[in-house]
């Protein structure tokens, strides 16, 4: 009997140590991972810092840039849009000095450049045709005084019935005949230059005139002495340049901000020193070629001396006058493909301190640098819209509201936003 208590109580004892190892391992498992969840949460997370908006600047370096202020004002700035185009004379006002017979080029009046009038003598051709025209011309006015006595014959000897009714009828029609021969030798005279009534046998001309079918100037001579020409042969070519027409190469995003009656300005491309005027009178409504811009006709107007058909120009076409906030050109800097000013403000640069620094230590570095004088002007960057500019000076439309009456700089923004640049760079 005391053996078996003995031995209960020693079973007792194993057990109870063999639940005191079990426990005290799971203890120490648990408390080592705790740790590790604790030592994983406090870990620091890297996260992309805000791009840096406020700029600080010692009074000494705003004096060396030369930074200066100013506000926004309100501008009448008049808009306007920059075009190319060409000089073009209409085909009405252009003419090709040409022979409807073929010959020989006898003679040339005129050179390239010089003015001259309708009807006037460009060219004289020869043909020995031309006579032999003329020649029929003069045969046919005889047989026609012969044809009209026949048929006069004729008749009297029908009335009196000593003649056929049938001679009567064949010398009618060789009357009508030759009649009508004679209106149409006579229309290719008058086409060949010559006056039918000064046709005779005394006056037959060898020579045909090629004349000017229109008032202007002698664009170009196609014909030299001795060669041949016919209708597909032109001898000169004139143009009016009275009538020059501007077209101007205006794209899609611009055609809105255009009406009739609208002012162009425009230079000649290779000889920008003098300016002519040009008044909009028509806009075109197909696009031309595959350049994506739609023709812009304009009468060219005032003086038109050394303007020619064909010469490239660039023209700038002014728009209403519109009142806009505005602010100096300079004072806008670009950065990302966007556009921004500097205003002074109050607000503080975003301050960044190393990793591990304590908020202790944190709050004693602002407690030292309340102590030091403020020398720093600070300046915030804000994101504007870019208008008209004409003058200097820039319309604007800001993205978010701005103090009312706040500074902007107007002179030294682009030294400003390079140091905000590079403060953000050196921060990250």
């Amino acid at each position: 009997m005391a053996f078996n208590i003995s031995k209960t109580i020693g079973s007792a004892i194993i057990l109870s140590i063999l639940l005191s190892a079990c426990g005290g391992k799971s203890e120490k498992d648990t408390n080592s991972q705790v740790a590790k969840e604790e030592k994983t949460e406090v870990k620091p997370q890297l996260k992309q810092e805000a791009t840096p908006t406020i700029a600080a600047l010692t009074t000494e370096q705003i004096k060396t840039v030369g930074i200066t202020y100013g506000t926004v004002e309100m501008k009448e700035l008049t808009a306007t849009i920059k075009a190319n185009g060409n000089l073009k004379v209409p085909n009405n006002n252009k003419g090709n000095a040409t022979s409807l017979y073929g010959g020989v080029i006898k003679s040339i009046n005129v050179q390239i450049g010089s003015s001259v009038r309708k009807g006037q003598v460009i060219a004289t051709i020869a043909n020995p045709q031309f006579i032999q025209l003329q020649e029929e011309y003069l045969t046919t006015a005889s047989k026609i005084t012969f044809a009209e006595q026949e048929l006069t014959r004729q008749k009297e000897l029908n009335e009196g019935n000593a003649g056929a009714k049938k001679n009567l009828q064949s010398a009618d029609a060789e009357l009508r005949t030759l009649l009508t021969r004679r209106a149409s030798l006579q229309q290719q005279i008058q086409l060949m230059g010559i006056n039918p009534n000064n046709v005779s046998n005394s006056n037959l001309q060898s020579a045909l005139l090629v004349t000017s079918p229109i008032s202007g100037t002698v664009s170009n001579v196609f014909a030299k002495i001795g060669s041949y020409v016919d209708v597909a042969s032109p001898v000169a070519e004139i143009v009016d340049n009275g009538s020059l027409h501007l077209d101007l190469n205006v794209f899609e995003k611009d055609l809105p901000l255009l009406k009739v009656g609208q002012t162009i300005h425009f230079t000649l491309t290779n000889n920008p020193t003098t300016e002519y005027d040009a008044v909009v009178y028509s806009i075109g409504t197909a696009f031309e070629n595959d350049s994506k811009t739609i023709p812009v006709h304009c009468n060219v107007k005032g003086n038109k001396s050394g303007l020619i058909d064909g010469m490239n120009i660039t023209g700038i076409v002014s728009l209403n006058n519109v009142t806009t906030p505005a602010v100096p050109t300079d004072a806008i800097v670009e950065a990302d493909g966007k556009y921004y000013i500097f205003i002074i403000t109050d607000k503080e640069p975003e301050e960044h301190h190393e990793e591990g620094e304590t908020d202790h230590n944190h709050k004693e570095a602002e407690k030292g640098k309340e102590k030091e004088p403020k020398n720093t002007t600070n300046f915030e960057k804000l994101e504007v819209v870019k208008g008209v500019s004409n003058m200097g000076y820039t319309a604007i439309t800001f993205v978010n509201e701005i103090p009312k009456d706040a500074k902007i700089v107007t002179k030294g923004a682009f030294f400003i936003n390079a140091k905000l640049t590079n403060t953000g760079e050196h921060e990250d």
